[in-house]
């Protein structure tokens, strides 16, 4: 089974910039639609941003024009590149992988924005 492994996580100050990284292992990486979401306490798991196979990009409107998600196939890697960050948005951020039967969450990476 396809394993994912999040990095990049940590603590800034509001108004920074943090980039995420999401490995995953095994073999046919492109074929996957892979997403980002968080999970403030006391609060539902959202979804943050999502790239298709082909990579097309959506984005959850709070983040839009600040979060970026990109993907390198070639490093079988997904990455979340945030600016401009606020103080709500302090989560733990999670990586995801959905393909053709196979849905797989990363353990997650803890965000902390200060203001």
């Amino acid at each position: 089974q396809v394993q994912l492994v999040e990095s990049g996580g940590g603590l800034v100050q509001a108004g920074g910039s943090l980039r995420l990284s999401c490995a995953a292992s095994g073999s046919d990486f492109s074929i996957y639609v892979m997403g980002w979401y968080r999970q403030a306490p006391g609060k539902q798991r959202e979804l943050v941003a999502i790239i298709s196979s082909g990579g097309d990009t959506n984005y959850a409107e709070s983040v839009k024009g600040r979060f970026t998600i990109s993907r390198d196939n070639a490093k079988n890697t997904v990455y979340l590149q945030m600016s401009g960050l606020k103080a709500e948005d302090t989560a733990v951020y999670y990586c995801r992988l959905n393909g053709p039967g196979e849905s797989v969450w990363g353990q997650g990476t803890q965000v902390t924005v200060s203001s």
